[in-house]
């Protein structure tokens, strides 16, 4: 690897970071589709593995960030990310199944989805979620800024969508946090701060399951050299996005997740269908 190539993949990581601790997504979706543009005959698994990888890196830096600006919900945290272990370990050992073509439309079809539901929650008046029926679980934190924030959810229905978010996003080799962000704020009616920190705090152990499932099957071994110079980028892009995120209001955290989510989808579809 040149010289070239390995600042051009630190500067990649710094942003990949940023705006994955912005919004909670730990940066997989941006690094994805980016990394199937610039090597178009990598295999999947390979470029999952490499993304997985560099996402463990963001969640934790980005971990680090947001636990001094205590927003992390601990408690629910590690709850939703145990049920996303199992998922993540059936996704990450399926990505050897997938042709290549297949895995780039599937994985924009998926960002384009989940891009307007996001619009919509974001633009919609806010009424009553399937969570706010039955709400059995309730919370209260209150952050560096004195900021107080509580909320009710159903603890359920946050463990079923979180098994399936881990099969998902270990699959795809996005960490998780594109689904589980507008989840955890649509359906689960969490403060928007509090779930994105709360999501890169799950993203640790979504990414390092997977991670670890690459390791083992080989898949990561052709990208260790791409691997370490987009984990130094992300990790200090994540403390950058920490700290951008607290003075961003949550309708602006959202409507950003919605709008990078769909520019990526659209420029993958592409690729894809001419692949």
């Amino acid at each position: 690897m040149s010289l070239l190539t390995a600042v051009l993949l630190v500067g990649l990581g710094v942003v990949v970071g940023a705006f994955g601790a912005i919004v909670g997504v730990g940066g997989g979706f941006i690094l994805v589709p980016v990394l199937l543009i610039a090597y178009p005959d990598d295999d999947p698994a390979i470029i999952t593995s490499i993304s997985l990888a560099v996402v463990f890196f963001s969640a934790l830096s980005g971990s680090l960030g947001y636990a001094r600006l205590r927003r992390i919900d601990y408690r629910t945290g590690l709850i939703f990310a145990l049920a996303t272990i199992p998922g993540a370990i059936v996704g990450a050992a399926a990505t050897n199944w997938l042709p290549r073509q297949t895995f780039d439309l599937t994985f924009g079809l998926l960002l384009i989805a989940v891009s307007i539901y996001i619009a919509l929650r974001a633009g919609a008046t806010k009424g009553k979620s399937l969570a706010s029926l039955r709400p059995n679980a309730q919370r209260s934190l209150t952050d560096s800024a004195g900021v107080t924030y509580s909320y009710s959810f159903n603890r359920e229905l946050g463990i079923t969508i979180s098994f399936l978010v881990g099969f998902i996003a270990s699959f795809l080799g996005v960490g998780g946090g594109i689904i589980h962000v507008p989840v955890m704020v649509g359906l689960l009616s969490f403060p928007a701060h509090v779930a994105t920190a709360t999501s890169v705090f799950i993203l640790m152990f979504t990414a390092l399951t997977g991670t670890a499932v690459h390791i083992v099957d080989g898949s990561l071994a052709e990208g260790w050299a791409r691997m370490v110079p987009l984990a130094v980028g992300v990790v200090a892009g994540a403390q950058i996005g920490a700290r951008l995120s607290g003075r961003l209001p949550a309708g602006v955290i959202v409507r950003l997740l919605a709008v990078a989510l769909f520019a990526v989808a659209v420029r993958l579809i592409i690729a894809g269908a001419s692949g």
